[in-house]
Formats: C-alpha cells, structure tokens, sequence
C-alpha cells in the first residue's frame, strides 16, 4: 500500500514538472515583443508595405503603403482595414489563389517592451451610469 502511494505520488509529481516545463516555454522574450508589434499594427501605430505578386510570372499585382490591420480570412482571403482619417475606416479585400502570395513588410519598426502591457477601457462601449445620493439611500433603506 505504501509503495502505491509513492509510485502515485511520484508519478503526480513527474506530471506537474512536465506541465510546468511545457508552460515556461511560452515565456520567450520574442514572444511578447511580437504579440506588443502585432497590437501595436493592428492599432495603426506601425508603417507598414503590403505586396500580393503573381508567383507563376514574378508580377506585381498590387502593393499597399500606410498604417493598417491585415487579417488572414483563410487560405484564399486578406482583410485589410484602414483608417483614412480620425474614426473613418474603411476595408479592403484581397483575394488569393494557388498563383499569388503576399508579404508584409514593417517599415516603420514599433516601439514596444516585453514588461509593459495596457489595458484599455472603450468608455464609447459602455453605457452611461449615474448615482445620486438619493438612490443610494433609497437602496439602502430598501435593502435593510
């Protein structure tokens, strides 16, 4: 019976080593300063160049220069979204085939650091709320 429990206990914790091994692989420097660069071109803060080209003939089918959020709708899609002036978007389709590929490419760089993070509060989203001091005591009184 004894032998039970520690084979167990040894195998239990085996298992918490390995998850916790597996879970500080995902810790990577790299790996915050690219999702910081990421936010930061979906938030149009990064220059960015996009270029689709035909792979079958090496041509140009289209380039796009600015601030933008490129998004991959699949296999055969791209959505881009601009912001052409304060609060005014609008978004751009591109559609691939076997015969066209894109890149991306940073032109501007992000100024981004793997120790900060934001939080962001949309007041815009949320609807306005107001208490007096009347309906708190009313509440009060209520809830007694």
């Amino acid at each position: 019976m004894k032998r039970a429990k520690k084979l167990i206990a040894s195998i239990l914790i085996l298992a918490l080593c390995a998850v916790f091994l597996i879970g500080c692989e995902g810790f990577r420097e790299s790996d915050r300063v690219g999702y910081n660069i990421s936010k930061e071109a979906d938030n149009f803060n990064v220059m960015r160049r996009l270029t689709v080209f035909n792979i079958r003939t090496d041509t140009v089918l289209m380039q796009m220069t600015g601030r933008f959020a490129l998004k991959n709708e699949g296999h055969d899609e791209l959505s881009i979204i601009v912001e052409v002036e304060k609060g005014t978007y609008q978004k751009h389709f591109v559609y691939l085939n076997e015969y066209t590929m894109y890149t991306v490419e940073d032109l501007s760089g992000a100024n981004v650091t793997p120790y900060a993070y934001e939080l962001e509060f949309l007041p815009q989203a949320l609807a306005p709320v107001k208490i007096t001091a009347n309906e708190l005591r009313e509440d009060l009184i209520e809830n007694s």
